[in-house]
């Protein structure tokens, strides 16, 4: 069976340097598309674009949020506040307070003025600021090297449960092929007691039209092709899980024309038997389907 790989997981990488210690934390769930949101400490917001090419290249579909986390080592961004700059615009508020009744000041608020609070860069070589990036988006491989590995285990559950499931749906439908309401002297014997029951009951019916209309009703009530379609799409299922790889969306699309399917031999079934048989497909099917939700 080839590789499969849920859209979900998690990992997490981490590297030493002389700015301070990197630390990745990645992790994605179930997506139409590849998105990404990224949480980068001040002033590193240059590392979103380049990380954000490193992950849709490595990835299909999914939902993904990464953090970057750098603790403080010798180099790293300490934050200045411009002691002289505050204590005018705390001065400047405290005279708008006494005049004017304005609510006093709070530290955060005045920290939050533009020009207060800085952060600035300590690596002010462009060759060690390079270094540094190189450094982050290292780890941010790494850590995507380790959310495609779990994705991968994921994957390879899933795809074992997803082959159980088209199994159980090729059972069912050999079931319903094999019911004994399908069998031709049965459906006759139906028919006939049908059409006697009817002539016994009324009078002015033109009993050649009515053997036709009888026939034509059979032929609308047959689940051959339904159960010949089923067939085919229970052949195509275990070639896209034999193939691996990006087939989310296919096997969902294929989920969608087994439920069609069916749907059609329950509403076609003329016997109990069968139309029990048709709620069970429908039962493993809504169960496929989740399952392949969570496919990339």
């Amino acid at each position: 069976m080839g590789e499969l790989h849920s859209m979900t997981g998690f990992a997490r990488a981490a590297q030493d340097h002389d700015a301070g210690a990197i630390a990745w934390e990645v992790k994605s769930v179930n997506g139409r598309s590849v998105e990404a949101r990224f949480r980068l400490p001040p002033g590193f917001e240059r590392i979103e674009q380049p990380a954000r090419q490193l992950l849709q290249k490595r990835f299909a579909r999914g939902n993904f949020q990464a953090s970057l986390t750098l603790s403080q080592g010798g180099a790293y961004r300490r934050p200045v506040v411009d002691e002289a700059f505050l204590k005018e615009v705390a001065a400047l508020a405290s005279r708008l307070q006494e005049q004017f009744g304005t609510a006093p000041a709070t530290a955060d608020g005045l920290l939050a003025l533009r020009g207060v609070l800085d952060y600035p860069d300590p690596i002010a070589d462009d060759t060690l600021r390079e270094a540094l990036d190189a450094a982050i988006l290292a780890a941010f491989a790494q850590a995507l090297d380790g959310l495609a590995e779990a994705r991968r285990g994921e994957g390879a559950a899933l795809a074992a449960l997803l082959a159980d499931q088209v199994d159980r749906i090729e059972a069912l439908t050999k079931r319903a092929e094999d019911d004994a309401s399908r069998a031709p002297e049965t459906i006759r014997a139906r028919l006939q007691e049908q059409v006697a029951r009817l002539l016994e009951a009324t009078t002015g019916f033109d009993e050649t039209r009515l053997h036709m209309e009888a026939a034509l009703l059979a032929a609308k009530a047959d689940i051959r092709e339904e159960l010949d379609r089923l067939a085919t799409h229970v052949a195509a299922a275990r070639a896209m899980l034999a193939a691996g790889g990006a087939v989310g969306r296919k096997l969902d699309f294929l989920g969608q024309e087994f439920n069609r399917e069916a749907n059609t031999l329950c509403s076609k079934s003329n016997a109990a038997s069968v139309t029990a048989i048709g709620l069970e497909l429908k039962a493993v099917v809504d169960q496929f389907r989740e399952q392949v939700q969570n496919l990339e």
